[in-house]
């Protein structure tokens, strides 16, 4: 580069962090020269990673993440979430237990509360338990080189109390009858119980501009590919009007929505929301809760409430899931890998939380630091093998031109799931028996496939008779 150049970049960076205090050391060049644009196309076979930079490793650093970027490219991941990276609130910050951290007497053990990674304190600045900035550009680079988007997880409904917005513009928060401000609150007035964050107040125009100005901050200067938002649904839509084609405007961003209601998918809103109801169902017919019949009948929600070309993602475990409601082995048992293959075959996208490829088996610490498994067990050749299908077979596709999806009747519709999903010449053919007890059932189908477990080529006949053990399941495919 020209010293010319780098003179004028240097006054330029020098000039904004005089005229704007909260900016986030210097501007970034941006490139973008190693990945296409986001497109539909993309959409089809993607799989998104969430990650959990605090926990993903010893060191829980950006650094440290980014070595292992090339790995995850081998599961098929397309989309890298990072769980917030800006700094943490001190004040109110949340421990163990959900108490305070300054409640804490020990002043080593109050040390180890780091707090919630949602109560943020600056959006615009990096939290220094991961890195610098210029880390967070090396793991962008990394991404990007090896065809991976990055997305960043927003906090629109609330922030830390230590967010320099609380000083300067404590008109842009909710506030009691005393004008106090205050955390979020249900309808009847109650605390949620989130102690940690403050209300923002979406009756303020100023706040929801200054808000989307963020928000753009982190495309237009830092190249992110856009963003997973948390907790939606108390922010009015409205919002979601002006600012997603605000953001859409400087590029393509990928949307993701922290929740399911049909409103936020409407055109021109979030590419992508959470399978929620699928979720619960799952782990629902894992406990014997539910059945198939109840899957059939969301499924059939489903393909009615949504237009064809919105999608949901599919998941076994997320962060918080993992943390508050337990491990897949503790939700869903011996019924784990039957659903963590089916999140795979049905529309839409599947997630990966990080540690699930290393078989994580237990709760990770919220406010704490703790660290996931390294050694690949049992998950991480089935999420290489769900990955080429993904990539190989358009019967998986599950974006905005997603593969058919039609019911497979069976003798034992109570317990067994089958469905067959077609693309173009393609077809995925998926049996399972949902159920703790052995099952021997019938299906209505002629069809020659191959089955991906073993590459053995079956003939299903009418007439041909199953005996599949509990949670047993089958991915049969077609080219």
């Amino acid at each position: 580069m020209k010293k010319g150049l780098i003179l004028l970049l240097l006054v330029v960076a020098m000039t904004a962090c005089k005229n704007d205090k909260n900016e986030v050391e210097s501007v970034a060049e941006i490139t973008n020269k190693t990945i296409e644009p986001f497109n539909d196309t993309v959409l089809e076979s993607a799989i998104i990673y969430e990650a959990n930079i605090r926990q993903y490793s010893p060191e829980g650093t950006f650094d440290e993440f980014t070595k292992d970027i090339p790995e995850l490219k081998k599961l098929g991941v397309k989309v890298i979430w990072l769980m917030p990276i800006f700094p943490i609130s001190e004040t109110k910050r949340k421990a163990t237990g959900g108490d305070f951290a300054y409640l804490i007497e020990d002043e080593a053990e109050r040390k180890k509360a780091l707090g919630s990674y949602y109560a943020v304190s600056d959006f615009k600045k990096i939290n220094p338990e991961y890195g610098t900035i210029e880390d967070l550009r090396e793991l962008i680079d990394a991404a990007h080189d090896n065809g991976i988007y990055v997305i960043l997880d927003w906090v629109p409904n609330h922030t830390g109390w230590d967010h320099h917005w609380i000083k300067e513009h404590p008109e842009f928060y909710k506030k009691n009858d005393k004008g106090e401000i205050t955390d979020p609150l249900n309808d009847d007035g109650t605390s949620k119980g989130w102690g940690d964050v403050a209300q923002l107040d979406y009756a303020n125009t100023q706040m929801q501009e200054t808000m989307i100005r963020d928000m753009e901050y982190w495309v237009t200067q830092e190249n992110i590919d856009g963003y997973r938002c948390d907790h939606v649904g108390p922010v009015p839509i409205s919002f979601w009007e002006k600012a997603i084609p605000r953001l859409k405007s400087h590029k393509n961003v990928f949307m993701l929505a922290e929740a399911d209601e049909v409103p936020f998918m409407k055109e021109g809103l979030f590419d992508m929301g959470y399978g929620w109801k699928a979720h619960h169902l799952m782990n629902e017919i894992a406990k014997g809760e539910k059945s198939v019949k109840d899957w059939d009948n969301l499924m059939e929600y489903l393909n009615k409430a949504y237009d064809t070309d919105d999608i949901l993602m599919n998941f076994v475990t997320n962060h918080d899931e993992n943390s508050w409601a337990g491990t897949v082995t503790e939700r869903m048992g011996d019924a784990g890998e039957a659903m963590l293959a089916l999140s795979y075959a049905i529309p839409g996208m599947p997630l990966i939380y990080s540690g699930q490829e290393y078989d994580l088996n237990h709760r990770l610490k919220f406010f704490e630091k703790d660290s996931i498994p390294k050694n690949k067990g049992k998950v991480w050749p089935m999420l290489e093998k769900f990955a080429d299908l993904k990539a190989t077979n358009s019967a998986f596709d599950g974006g905005k031109n997603a593969a058919t999806y039609k019911r497979i009747t069976t003798t034992n519709d109570d317990s067994v799931l089958a469905f067959l999903r077609k693309k173009e010449k393609n077809q995925l053919l998926f049996i399972a028996n949902m159920s703790s007890e052995p099952s021997e059932f019938k299906m209505d189908v002629e069809v020659k496939m191959i089955d991906v477990a073993t590459g053995e080529q079956i003939i299903l006949t009418k007439d041909k008779t199953f005996s599949f053990s509990p949670w047993e399941y089958k991915i049969l495919i077609r080219y």
